[in-house]
């Protein structure tokens, strides 16, 4: 099962909650949620965040990515 990365990304990247709601139109608690798991984001929420963060679905979701 594919990882969701987000929480990861950002905090390499060094960006905010506020930042990334910033960049991608969603809230802060929207995104907090979609980090821990609480909730799982749309295909459009999803396109958001890698559109903001410049990367593809895959960098998104493959922990494998990097390695």
């Amino acid at each position: 099962m594919a990882e969701f990365r987000l929480w990861q990304i950002r905090r390499e990247r060094g960006i905010t909650l506020v930042e990334l709601e910033e960049m991608t139109g969603l809230g802060k608690t929207t995104l907090n949620n979609i980090e821990n798991g609480r909730v799982s984001p749309t295909i459009r929420e999803v396109e958001w965040i890698c559109g903001s963060l410049g990367i593809t679905f895959k960098e998104l979701f493959d922990s494998e990515y990097n390695k």
